[in-house]
């Protein structure tokens, strides 16, 4: 039998999941499993920690599947005691990227734009950087994200550099932000892969896929 591994059923989540696929001997599903993120419209400010993982740890957890990948992001700092972070493979870039409908960054934006964000740490910082903007709850995965400013409900939106990558979509006519304009969330960037801390063997398998630096980066992040 080959592993299973379990993620949402996003384009980015998929694409993570592949990743790590793609570097684990033999067969490999990916099985799709949606979480309480998923399934409401609700603000994440008030949906609380593990919105994005919870299910997919159950999963894990009851043994439906073998492997968890997530955002690390996403994942609360107090970890189930059952399931072990057994790789963070090496992390993309950490930082955020404004994109603008007339995509010119910062500069392009008008007076009183609205960007959307559903991030308080990105409206703060943001707010910080054009005082004049609003910044406004915006939902969905990335690709829904970019077609609602397109579509003119938004002037901008902030997303991470790192699910842009994985996406392979271009951000040349867009603002990345530096790191002092917009401090990431602690362990943007990296992944996480987990498993049953009572099963070592794949623990011990999963272990190749680590990088040693992003692990003592984000788990200082962390702390």
């Amino acid at each position: 039998m080959g592993i299973v591994i379990g993620t949402r059923g996003s384009a980015l989540a998929l694409a993570q999941a592949q990743i790590v696929a793609d570097r684990l001997d033999g067969p490999v599903e990916v099985r799709v499993i949606r979480t309480a993120g998923d399934a409401t419209a609700a603000p994440l400010s008030a949906l609380g920690d593990g919105v994005f993982v919870d299910a997919i740890e159950r999963a894990l957890a009851n043994g439906d599947i073998d492997v968890a990948v997530h955002s690390l992001k996403d994942l609360p700092t107090a970890e189930r005691e059952d399931l072990v972070i057994a790789a963070i493979p090496e992390r993309e870039d950490p930082r955020d990227v404004l994109i603008t409908r007339e995509r010119g960054g910062l500069a392009s934006l008008p007076p009183n734009a609205v960007v959307g964000t559903s991030s308080p740490r990105r409206a703060a910082f943001l707010r910080a950087l054009a005082p004049g903007i609003t910044t406004r709850e915006i939902r969905g995965n990335v690709e829904t994200r970019l077609r609602k400013v397109r579509d003119g409900g938004y002037d901008a939106t902030v997303l991470a550099l790192a699910g842009l990558r994985r996406l392979a979509i271009a951000v040349d006519d867009a603002e990345i932000l530096t790191l002092a304009q917009c401090p990431p969330a602690p362990g943007q960037g990296a992944l996480a892969v987990q498993c049953r801390r009572g099963d070592p063997a794949l623990a011990g398998t999963l272990a190749r896929l680590d990088h040693a630096p992003t692990r003592r980066a984000v788990t200082a992040e962390r702390a």
